[in-house]
């Protein structure tokens, strides 16, 4: 699995840092998101997938 963000569509929600914490982060400035870990393992799926899924800008994809 391997994880992409686009930067420059994020609006800083932080649901996918409340979902995936240890693959996503926030910019302390300006809330947007920091991608942590661009290929976690399987255990961290499901929660990447949900965050991705609940991301109100679509900015994670996932290939």
């Amino acid at each position: 699995m391997r994880i992409g963000i686009d930067r420059d569509l994020c609006c800083g929600a932080g649901t996918c840092v409340l979902l995936a914490p240890d693959v996503f982060d926030q910019n302390d400035e300006d809330g947007t998101v920091i991608l942590l870990d661009a290929t976690p393992g399987e255990e961290q799926r499901a929660a990447v997938e949900k965050a991705a899924e609940r991301c109100p800008t679509a900015v994670i994809t996932i290939t």
